[in-house]
């Protein structure tokens, strides 16, 4: 067998190369605890951390053993080293959180994981902790403290609603607001919905269903309904903002791509004293006519370099759903980047 170099999960040796390519590390893992509190239940985490970094991850007793290229093995090496690290200081991981750890230290070498799960959000109703996944998830939020109006920009599953909800619910758990004001534009979504029973409220609710999820996920449900029942807490489709002045509250503006610029024009103008407004959406994803330019488009381009304002750009990469989200989203990309290089492609032949 090749030769192998030992070490405990927190001390600094030196990776021991076999050869310019390959390499074997042992990790020795003290504390049963803390073993599988790091490798998961049947030490799912290892077979994780061996597909994302294409190496060879086994676990005897309580040693690890690391095998493969070796900068592969030496990123592998750091990932177990930090994600002990933040283990101890109280972090409950999560099978995803091990792997956009292992995707942030790859693309940031620079960030150490700590200062993603010290970055607290808010604590959800069930006592989980709210962190950020990744740096444009961590830069995003630092936008949100920062700027009174702030833009996220990407695609599905990067967690643009979600944060901004937690960073809602926060504001007003540390009485930095007293209302929570989450709207967006009543836009099928490629589908004739036809017509929909009950009064207005009840017409409207599907098109609220994500944000209404969200927010469970921050509070508990009595306690939602409670807020809600007394206004502190309003859920409202855009059309509703019209003619009024939103003082002292926090407005999240969803699925924002949808709406048309005077629409968005509209809603930037409702902001009032002591407020701040987050407006998330996907620009791949306009489900408006085609003749109509999307209001977030346009205040993008418009807005982008006006003091107090902040635009967050995520991408594909960003992605903090199930892991196939981001593929399918990949693939998505894929496909209309080629369609439009041939369309290009035709209209130059003409």
């Amino acid at each position: 067998m090749a030769p192998t170099d030992t070490h405990r999960i927190d001390s600094e040796l030196p990776l021991k190369v076999i050869n310019s390519e390959l390499a074997t590390l042992d990790i020795e893992v003290v504390g049963t605890d803390l073993l599988l509190a790091l490798t998961g239940a049947g030490s799912e985490r290892l077979a994780l951390i061996g597909r994302e970094l294409g190496i060879s991850v086994g676990l005897r007793g309580h040693t690890i053993r690391l095998q493969g290229p070796e900068v592969d093995v030496a990123l592998a090496q750091r990932v177990f080293d930090e994600l002990m690290d933040v283990i101890k200081r109280g972090a409950d991981l999560a099978d995803l959180d091990v792997l956009y750890s292992i995707r942030t230290l790859r693309s940031h070498p620079e960030v150490k994981l700590r200062d993603l799960f010290e970055h607290v959000v808010v604590t959800a109703s069930r006592g989980r902790q709210i962190t950020p996944k990744g740096m444009a998830q961590k830069r995003y939020i630092q936008a949100i403290r920062d700027y009174d109006v702030v833009f996220g920009v990407g695609p599905a599953g990067t967690g643009k609603t979600y944060l901004a909800m937690g960073m809602a619910v926060a504001a007003f758990q540390e009485r930095r607001v007293s209302r929570i004001i989450l709207t967006r534009p009543a836009v099928e979504a490629g589908e004739k919905l036809g017509f929909l029973p009950g009064d207005l409220a009840e017409k409207v609710n599907p098109y609220l269903r994500p944000l209404y999820d969200a927010l469970h996920d921050m509070m508990p449900v009595e306690k939602v309904y409670s807020l809600i029942e007394r206004g502190t807490i309003e859920v409202a489709p855009l059309a509703f903002m019209r003619g009024r002045t939103l003082n002292d509250c926090f407005v999240i503006l969803d699925e924002a791509q949808n709406t048309t610029i005077a629409q968005m024009k509209m809603f930037l103008t409702r902001l009032g004293v002591c407020s701040k407004a987050v407006i998330a959406g996907d620009v791949t994803q306009v489900d408006l006519d085609k003749s109509v330019r999307s209001g977030l488009l346009d205040a993008v381009e418009l807005l982008k370099d006006v003091d107090g304002i902040r635009c967050c750009y995520f991408s594909e990469a960003d992605v903090v759903r199930h892991p196939i989200v981001q593929r399918i989203v990949e693939a998505y990309d894929w496909r209309d980047a080629r369609r439009d290089k041939e369309a290009d492609n035709n209209h130059e032949k003409r």
